[in-house]
């Protein structure tokens, strides 16, 4: 069985994602209108849920634009980590949506922060197969990788006496 290949990929805005997060929120403003449109009469519950509707916005588009920089995703074989404005050590990554042609990924940094990131074919399409192939692969991390705080306090706890 061969290893997956090293891959540096680049991610960044996602131009897709803002598409489908857009689509969602169209969705979602019109099952709130339908709810308003239904319900006997206009009442706080209506206020409530529109407010719903725009804190979601709000909170969904400051997270599109919170992680918009420029950054490369790489995996070196055995372990993952990530260049660009911020800096990520060894990291735990995880597909969470695979919709073929944009990954929703999820980055766990060692020390417990995670960072959700859109990847996207057309930023290096001649590496997308690579890079899928080392996302979905079983790498074996190496001695030199962090340890995650679980597995510290599983260590420290088969160490006490």
């Amino acid at each position: 069985m061969h290893s997956a290949p090293s891959v540096i990929y680049p991610v960044g805005r996602s131009r897709n994602a803002e598409r489908l997060l857009l689509v969602l929120w169209v969705l979602g403003v019109s099952a709130v209108v339908v709810a308003a449109i239904q319900s006997p009469g206009i009442d706080w519950r209506d206020g409530m849920l529109l407010l719903c509707a725009i804190i979601a916005t709000v909170a969904a588009w400051t997270g599109v634009f919170r992680t918009s920089g420029c950054a490369n995703l790489i995996f070196d074989g055995q372990s993952w980590s990530m260049s660009g404005g911020i800096d990520l050590p060894t990291a735990q990554v995880a597909v969470m949506l695979d919709l073929q042609q944009l990954l929703l990924v999820r980055l766990r940094e060692p020390l417990g922060a995670t960072r959700w990131i859109w990847v996207e074919r057309d930023a290096m399409p001649h590496r997308w197969r690579d890079l899928r192939r080392a996302l979905y692969s079983r790498a074996i991390p190496t001695e030199a990788a962090v340890s995650t705080p679980e597995s510290v306090s599983a260590d420290a706890h088969h160490l006490s006496p």
